[in-house]
Formats: C-alpha cells, sequence, structure tokens
C-alpha cells in the first residue's frame, strides 16, 4: 500500500476531526475509496473513537434516480438521521468510478432527492456552527477524477497526496502555518461591511457587515486553503463571469454569468448546459441567493482539476456559492443546494473593502 494513504488517513482522523476517546465517528466514502476508509478505520481504533463504516457508491445513486418514483425519493433512510444527529464526527471520502454517471439523469429527480436530504444537510450544518460536530471530506486519488484533471494516476497521486501534505514528514505543521498566515486576513477583515469586487469579469458589490470570515485550514476540507464568509442576503448588486466550468451532479456547466439585484440573481446563462444551471436556482427560494464568498489562497493549488475540492482553493481566485450559507458565518441563507462557482483574479482585477485595497491580482495588500 502507497503509505501516503495512512499519512492521510492519519491527517483526517487526528487533524481534521481530532478524534478523542469515546467518539462516535461516522466514516463514508464510495467503493472506490476503500484503500481510504480501511485506513481511516484503523487510525480511528488507535485514537479510540467509536466507527461505524458507511459505503457508498455512484452506481447505487443511479439506479435510484432512474427507476425510483418521487414517493421514493423523498423517503429518506433513518441512517441519515443517526449520522447527522448523534454523530460527534464524520469523515468523508470522495472517489467514483465515472464522474459523469449521473449526466443523463433527470434533473427534477435530482432536485427532489436534494429537496428530501435538505434537513438533514441542515442539521448537519446548524450542530457543526454549534460546536457539537466535526466534519471534514476529501478526495481519494482514483482513476476516473485523474482523467477528469488530464492527468495520469501517478500524477493525479502526486497532486493529491501534495495538496494535503500527505507526502511530508510533519503535514501538521504545514497546516498550522497555513492558519496562522490566513487568521491575520480574517483579523484584517473583522468588523468590515462593504466588498467590491471589479475586474475584466466581475463587478460586484457587497456586504458582510456583522458576518465573520471563517479561516479554513484543513479541519472541514482537505485540503484547504480558503477564507471564506456568508454574505448579507440582499446585499449582492452587480454581475459575474465566472471563468472556470462549474461541474455538479456529474454535468459541467460552462460559461456560466450572472447578475444580481437586491442579493437575487435576476439573469443567468451559461453557454453549455445552462437548462440544468436553471433548474437548480429554481430548487427553491434560497437557490438563487449566495450562501458564500470565498477567497483562494492555496499556493500550492495552481492547477484546474474540475474538482471543486481543490479548484475553489487556487490562490488568485474568488468563488462564489449560490445556495446554502454555513451558520457559522452568520448566514442565514437556506437552501436544498450548495454550489459553489469560481473566477480568476489574477489580471487586472482588485478587491476593495470599505474603501481599502484589500486584494490585487492574485495577492493580498493588508
Amino acid at each position: 500500500m502507497d503509505h501516503r494513504i495512512s499519512k492521510l488517513a492519519d491527517i483526517l482522523v487526528n487533524y481534521s476531526v481530532g478524534v478523542k476517546p469515546g467518539d462516535k465517528v461516522a466514516i463514508r466514502g464510495d467503493v472506490v475509496a476503500l484503500p481510504l476508509l480501511r485506513e481511516a478505520l484503523r487510525h480511528t481504533l488507535r485514537a479510540g473513537g467509536l466507527p461505524v463504516m458507511i459505503i457508498d457508491s455512484d452506481g447505487f445513486n443511479e439506479i435510484l434516480l432512474r427507476e425510483a418514483t418521487d414517493e421514493q425519493l423523498q423517503w429518506v433512510t433513518p441512517l441519515e438521521k443517526v449520522m447527522n444527529e448523534e454523530m460527534d464526527c464524520i469523515i468523508f471520502a470522495r472517489a467514483a468510478d465515472n464522474t459523469r454517471i449521473l449526466n443523463g439523469v433527470d434533473p427534477q429527480k435530482q432536485a427532489t432527492l436534494q429537496t428530501a436530504q435538505r434537513p438533514y444537510r441542515e442539521m448537519r450544518m446548524d450542530r457543526s456552527a454549534a460546536g457539537k460536530l466535526r466534519w471534514t471530506l476529501t478526495q481519494f486519488p482514483c482513476a476516473a477524477y485523474a482523467q477528469e484533471a488530464d492527468m495520469s494516476l501517478r500524477e493525479y497521486e502526486n497532486f493529491v497526496y501534495g495538496a494535503t501534505f500527505a507526502d511530508t514528514d510533519d503535514p501538521v505543521k504545514h497546516w498550522m502555518d497555513i492558519h496562522a498566515t490566513q487568521q491575520k486576513l480574517v483579523d484584517w477583515l473583522k468588523g468590515k461591511d462593504q466588498v467590491e469586487v471589479k475586474g475584466p469579469n466581475v463587478d460586484l458589490k457587497l456586504s458582510v457587515k456583522a458576518r465573520t470570515f471563517i479561516n479554513s485550514s484543513g479541519h472541514r476540507n482537505m485540503p484547504s486553503g480558503e477564507i471564506y464568509t456568508g454574505p448579507i442576503e440582499n446585499s449582492v448588486n452587480g454581475w459575474v463571469r465566472f471563468t472556470y466550468p462549474a461541474v455538479r451532479d456529474g454535468r459541467e456547466v460552462e460559461g456560466v454569468e450572472f447578475k444580481f439585484e437586491e442579493g437575487k440573481i435576476v439573469s443567468a446563462k451559461a453557454k453549455k448546459n445552462e437548462a440544468y444551471l436553471l433548474s437548480q436556482l429554481a430548487s427553491d427560494e434560497g437557490a438563487s441567493y449566495l450562501g458564500e464568498f470565498a477567497i483562494g489562497t492555496n499556493y500550492g493549488i495552481q492547477r484546474f482539476t474540475k474538482n471543486i475540492l481543490f479548484d475553489e482553493k487556487i490562490a488568485g481566485t474568488f468563488h462564489m456559492a449560490v445556495g446554502a450559507g454555513y451558520p457559522d458565518t452568520g448566514s442565514k441563507n437556506r437552501s436544498a443546494v450548495h454550489w459553489d462557482f469560481i473566477c480568476d483574479m489574477r489580471d487586472d482585477s482588485e478587491i476593495w473593502v470599505d474603501g481599502e485595497l484589500f486584494y490585487k491580482n492574485g495577492e493580498f495588500k493588508v
């Protein structure tokens, strides 16, 4: 076995969620990620945790979405309630045999399933914000995601383990150093109000008054490297043209442009898969408002891989998520959707905060 798999599992268990003796720990992931899931189980037991293994498969989801009636889609297993209400820690590991397996599925069925699962997602976010649940999400390097990234499997493995520092002797030190750097930015932003984002692809104004910026340094996401908040819901005005494709549920949506008025998306278009984009924005009232505004800070991730876990962290970009916001930022936006879109800021672009230049051409100026 590649020793970096065990090192990544160690990071997840002992740093990202910090398993303590007696903690109830759900370890959940695709069957393709079994090597990582097994090592996460091993490290959880060594840390004194009480593990529960949950094995998923995109193949299972495809059958469900193709065969189930609306009534069946609206029924959610009680195990979801147990996992999100009773666990102390949840470790998610993404992987797939085929990243586009859901590409031909009816988007309305996907929306029905997402709506049914919404209460459990909100339960997880609320418990997390209250400090009652620690969760993390990572990516197991597999062939399907390597193909998406236009890499060989070996090259993609090196990319993933490099981004998570699982290839170093002391990964926790690296993440603590990143935390310290980002904390200076978060401290500077505390108490600020007006944010203006300007560039060839964006002209936006929004308020973050009384909202909290989160220092994301390898706990909820592994890898991480971003600072994010939930903007005041009705404060967003202007337009943005996202420079990277957005991939969701097996569909790649490209050339996305939004126009905002008083927080709401009043115009949305895309060059590819526009119908799917519009279907997601129409899922519920909150889906057409922003739940997150964030800036990527990870200078070790410079390559776009069609995987939002990595791509949203690219230094020199900002991203916004439509739909559900994180309660610990102060966001009040609720939705069955949380979908991130990324915009490059490395060319003639600026972010101003309360009239001070905060960010220019991909670099912080404070």
